[in-house]
């Protein structure tokens, strides 16, 4: 029986509890007859790159995923059979710290029971033609170096001294007699799991455009570095400082950067040779970023921006008549992509962590977007490494142990019952849901611990509302939230063939609660937009009083002149509230609205990602307002997914002031203007305009607006 990494060990440069140069590590060998195939497996703690003859082993970067290291390991595999020579070959391996040894403090990253110095765990196995077998393990015999990596850390930065680079360092014929054995150190405590979910990789490059004496601009606000290109004298040292905005002035605004982990965050140095043109850009960091400063360079000095993330597969597109609609769309998309690096992380540059709310908000427009799958069920199980035998989880995942006493809570944990189900929801793969079931329920335990009379208060409410709004209780939206997990449970349940009635009863009991307590004395809930739009998205108010709640909602917002007053949890709700009950006018008049606070008003002032806060004064890239997203698709298209993606309804809004649109996902086409409708579907389904209904097969038809085939 084959048993991965059998014989392999964890090995590492030194024992160290400081930041230290990046290690390297190479082991030389013969082959003994000719190669059938090579498999290398490797878990490269924070982050590694491998090479074989000098060749890398993949195109992916950021290699290892972030995970909670002493409850899951995540390893790549790789075919390695054409990198090998019939002769002497040499695997070489340079690790960084990553997310695994850090020395910011917050978040408590940097007390976690995994912290530990870089360490490596390989495997290469070898199949000869004649069937036979070799195995290549990291061991002892492996010898080890310091690199030319001085310094490294994800959210901070990296130091490349090139004068210290060595560039036979991982080809055989390398002299490798003054470097030491490494030694064999204790494994971070994790299971090992093959990694099975899209790597990172960078997908775009941006020319940057000199618009000062040292500042660069690369036309988007994307995650990922600078790759310079440049010619000088030995030991020039260029400075790389990264950010998102600029000064009025035209100097960059590092400090909407700096707030939380110190001056030197997102800021790159490379010391340069002398030899000739030189190329470079980090390999264990990546940065939120649009703009960067660059000191020291010579005269012959290129750059362009290189945006990473995780690799996953675009399933959907969307485009309309209105330009700024377009815009919108493609900021919403790239916020998505730029916070996708193994974990969803809030921004990608100030903090970088896996808040569960934001994905909550996000999970719907994803999965019309991309293939999220493999991803989310990465993700679920990073949450699940953060729950408490209670059934309490973290508000981030993976974590360092912060996060259990601030933010978390139903607004934010309710990705632990919704994700699992909209997986299923869109794409039929129920495997997930099944997966995670057991510790679903034994969360929900732990949010009826924290009920009173059938209602919860506690964690987040309805976050980064526009300054001067009016916020909505957040024992309305917890609550909320409380009903629609036991509800989604008991769905769950039937589709699992077990017993959900508890959660149906539960269900039951806390809308007679929230409805006795907070609508029948205000139907109107204070006119709040939030708990409005609330009520009407999380089906608390009866189906005959959904519709006098949403013309209410309408007339609220137009009253206020289509502004924007509500936070993140308002903004998921309202798209939905409106729109199902013909009001996706008002939603469209707020969209475009060019006054603070709104969506146009971002994309009119530069912004090519969403931001965290109206009034864009802190991070320029969040995804946490993304619901515009499946608004297009839903209700602009008119793409409405059938529970287990088994069936579709087309049912377009079409609005004053557009003339065509047009949309995919997977399978699905949908095409209007003012005279017809097409639509391309490998599902059948039915296409509704206004009281007319009708069916059609798989495959393609078109129909005209006033509805004859």
């Amino acid at each position: 029986m084959f048993i991965m990494f059998e014989h392999a060990k964890w090995i590492a440069r030194e024992d160290s509890n400081e930041i230290k140069p990046a290690p390297l590590f190479r082991k030389t060998f013969a082959l003994k007859k000719d190669v059938k195939n090579a498999v290398l497996r490797i878990c490269g703690l924070g982050l590694a790159c491998c090479y074989i003859n000098g060749k890398n082993v993949c195109d992916e970067v950021l290699t290892t995923p972030i995970s909670k290291y002493d409850s899951r390991l995540y390893y790549n595999t790789y075919d390695v059979t054409s990198l090998l020579s019939s002769d002497v070959n040499t695997i070489g391996c340079i690790l960084g710290n990553g997310w695994y040894f850090v020395t910011y403090f917050r978040w408590d990253y940097y007390k976690p029971a995994w912290l530990h110095h870089p360490k490596l765990l390989l495997e290469l196995n070898i199949t000869y033609a004649d069937g036979t077998e070799e195995k290549i393990n990291s061991d002892t015999s492996w010898k080890t170096a310091d690199s030319a990596v001085l310094y490294n850390e994800t959210r901070r930065g990296e130091i490349f001294d090139a004068r210290r680079y060595e560039k036979e360092w991982n080809l055989p014929q390398y002299d490798d007699s003054e470097w030491t054995n490494a030694f064999i150190c204790r494994s971070p405590g994790g299971i090992l799991q093959e990694r099975d979910f899209p790597p990172i990789r960078v997908t775009k490059r941006l020319k940057a455009k000199r618009i000062n004496q040292n500042v660069y601009d690369i036309g988007e606000n994307i995650s990922g570095w600078a790759r310079i290109r440049a010619k000088g004298t030995r030991g020039t040292e260029i400075t790389l400082r990264y950010s998102e905005i600029l000064h009025e002035d035209g100097s960059i605004a590092p400090e909407r950067l700096n707030t939380i982990l110190g001056a030197e965050t997102h800021t790159d140095k490379y010391i340069m040779s002398g030899d000739g043109w030189e190329e470079w850009a980090p390999s264990f960091a990546y940065h939120g970023f649009r703009f960067v400063e660059v000191t020291g360079a010579p005269k012959e000095f290129e750059l362009v921006g290189e945006m990473l993330h995780t690799d996953v597969a675009v399933i959907g597109e969307f485009s309309c008549s209105d330009d700024m609609l377009n815009q919108i769309h493609r900021a919403a998309r790239q916020s998505t992509l730029t916070n996708l690096h193994g974990i969803f992380t809030d921004c990608p540059q100030r903090e970088q962590n896996g808040w569960t709310g934001d994905m909550l908000i996000s999970a719907e427009q994803t999965l019309m977007n991309y293939d999220m799958t493999a991803l989310y069920r990465k993700i679920l199980l990073d949450i699940k490494d953060t729950q408490r035998p209670s059934g309490q989880i973290c508000c981030i995942a993976p974590t360092g142990g912060w996060g259990y006493n601030w933010g978390s809570g139903p607004a934010w944990d309710s990705l632990y019952i919704y994700l699992p189900y909209y997986i299923y929801y869109y794409t039929g793969d129920m495997s997930v849901l099944e997966q995670m079931w057991d510790s679903m329920e034994l969360y929900m335990r732990f949010m009826e611990s924290m009920s009173e009379d059938n209602t919860v208060c506690f964690g987040l409410g309805d976050w980064c509302a526009p300054e001067g709004a009016e916020l909505c209780p957040t024992v309305i939206t917890d609550t909320a939230y409380f009903y629609m997990d036991n509800k989604i449970m008991a769905r769950c349940a039937k589709l699992l063939h077990q017993n959900g009635t508890r959660y149906a009863q539960r269900a039951d009991e806390i809308k007679s609660t929230f409805r006795r307590k907070f609508i029948e004395d205000d139907f109107y809930l204070g006119n709040n937009t939030t708990a409005i739009s609330c009520a009407i998205y999380q089906d608390l108010y009866t189906e005959e009083e959904k519709p006098l709640a949403a013309k209410h909602l309408s007339e609220i917002l137009a009253q206020k002149g289509y502004d924007i007053d509500c936070g993140i949890l308002g903004m998921k709700y309202l798209f939905s509230a409106l729109s199902e009950y013909g009001f996706a006018d008002t939603i469209y008049k707020m969209c475009v609205n060019p006054e603070y606070p709104s969506y146009a008003y971002w994309m009119n002032n530069g912004m090519t990602t969403l931001c965290e806060n109206w009034d864009m004064k802190e991070s320029c890239n969040h995804h946490m307002y993304s619901e515009i997203e499946l608004w297009f698709y839903k209700h602009i298209a008119g793409i409405h997914i059938s529970e287990g993606a088994d069936a579709v309804t087309i049912q377009p809004c079409f609005l004053e002031g557009l003339t065509w649109a047009k949309a995919k996902h997977r399978g699905i086409e949908v095409f209007w203007d003012e005279t017809e409708i097409k639509i391309k579907s490998n599902l059948c389904g039915k296409l509704i305009i206004g009281n007319h209904e009708l069916l059609f097969d798989a495959g393609e038809c078109s129909f005209r607006r006033d509805f004859s085939e």
